[in-house]
């Protein structure tokens, strides 16, 4: 698809996941390397020519998410006040020739990997010597490092491995490289991500590479943090528990999606540990790193889930205690193994599970915040919010986990740096604090 004359404004629309994100950055540095004017996530279309929607594909809300914001902009075409509408990414990569024939409005639809392409049917140049450079979206203090793509899993609810292909590592030289760039630009926190995080290297160096790449980042974010998303629990890299123990600027968390604990269901999920071993892990990983935060999610409606495997999951999140959770009801997705087993349980009996979860997890959240009120805290301040400064502990990655709330009254603080706060009043996922000498209580 070419556009006949150079779109004068873009606007760039980013859905999903952080890995999506970084594929915006990508693109956003293209064009605007190309003198093109660009705005990320726009409130509004006035004044824009063109609008790219990068989408995701993974599981049924989100899909929907993708569709209903590509017909908002496909309207907004229609009525005259765009000239061009692109749809790239997961749910594009995915769907291509349906959405082609549903959307015609739609000027052109691009796959996970056609940056190139994109950026020259936008009238830009597709510059190859800014390879993995980016323009940063979030606040410009944390960031994503996306580390591989791919997945070389075969779990049979996941669609991810026929969207993005498999598990493909980028040489530690440019993850390096990239990260001292980052560090260069201000950012203090580095997320580091990809479909499976501890897998890493394994296809370019013959083993797990994940430790010594955790070793060297620690190096070059040295007044910071790095964080670790995404760790698979079976061949899970133990290396790395000392490697995150011993560095002060590694944070004491980890993102280890389990999915479920009945034997039943991991073993028709090809989740590859079972509950035994599973649990034994959990165990290894707090021995070794005491006070560790523990993120994990889990899938509930799975094909078969009975009131007693249910049960059983309830059971085992009640003792486990993670520190945070998140809940997703089965999707049942296209090309999956699991597509086949049917999706008989109903969307209401889903909810109902994922509630009854969540509200285990909210007693289990409130529990340990109450258990830090009067202690202080390292805090990342994100951004001012009426009256309070947001801000987040080393035990909470942006967006998904909880926020640590300092009354503006009184306090100056600086976007983007740490501070010291004492943990004031608790509630199941927000705390209230206080600069170290003042007597704000909590809430007003």
């Amino acid at each position: 698809m070419k556009t006949k004359t150079r779109p004068n404004n873009i606007g760039i629309v980013s859905l999903g996941c952080a890995k999506n994100l970084i594929d915006s950055e990508l693109l956003l540095k293209q064009l605007d390397e190309s003198k093109l004017r660009i705005a990320f996530d726009p409130a509004t279309v006035k004044g824009l020519d063109t609008v790219v929607i990068n989408t995701c594909g993974f599981i049924r809300d989100a899909k929907q998410e993708s569709i209903d914001t590509i017909l908002q902009y496909a309207q907004a075409k229609a009525e005259g006040k765009l000239r061009h509408v692109f749809v790239m990414g997961c749910l594009s990569e995915r769907y291509r020739e349906q959405l082609k024939k549903d959307i015609p409005e739609v000027d052109a639809f691009y796959g996970v990997n056609e940056l190139r392409k994109i950026v020259k049917d936008l009238g830009g140049h597709y510059n190859s010597h800014l390879l993995g450079e980016r323009m940063i979206s979030t606040p410009s203090h944390y960031a994503y490092l996306k580390i591989a793509e791919g997945c070389d899993r075969k779990c049979s609810f996941c669609a991810i491995p026929g969207i993005r292909g498999g598990h493909v590592s980028r040489p530690s030289a440019d993850i390096v490289k990239e990260a001292e760039s980052l560090v260069n630009n201000g950012v203090k926190e580095i997320i580091v991500i990809s479909q499976d995080t501890t897998y890493y290297g394994l296809d370019l160096y013959g083993r797990r590479r994940i430790a010594s790449l955790l070793n060297q980042l620690s190096e070059i974010n040295q007044n910071g943090w790095i964080r670790l998303h995404y760790a698979y629990p079976h061949g899970f890299p133990t290396d790395i528990l000392p490697v995150m123990r011993d560095h002060n600027n590694i944070c004491k968390y980890l993102d280890m999606p389990l999915q479920h604990i009945n034997d039943r269901i991991l073993k028709s999920m090809k989740r590859g540990l079972s509950s035994a071993k599973t649990m034994k892990l959990i165990e290894s990983i707090r021995k070794e790193i005491p006070g560790i935060t523990l993120r994990s999610s889990f899938i509930v409606g799975y094909p078969g889930e009975t009131d007693k495997e249910f049960n059983e999951l309830l059971d085992f999140v009640n003792e486990a205690e993670f520190d945070r959770l998140g809940v997703f009801t089965y999707s049942q997705e296209e090309d999956t193994t699991a597509f086949k087993l049917g999706d008989a349980i109903s969307r209401k009996i889903k909810q109902e599970r994922a509630d009854e979860l969540m509200v285990l997890q909210e007693a289990i959240s409130l529990k340990k915040n109450n258990a830090i009120v009067g202690k202080k805290l390292k805090v990342l301040i994100d951004r001012k919010e009426g009256d309070y400064y947001t801000a987040r502990s080393e035990g909470d990655s942006p967006e998904i986990d909880n926020e640590v709330l300092i009354p503006v009254s009184g306090n100056k603080l600086r976007l983007g740096t740490f501070s010291e706060v004492v943990i004031k009043s608790a509630e199941s996922f927000d705390l209230y604090a206080d600069l170290p000498g003042k007597h704000h209580h909590g809430r007003k």
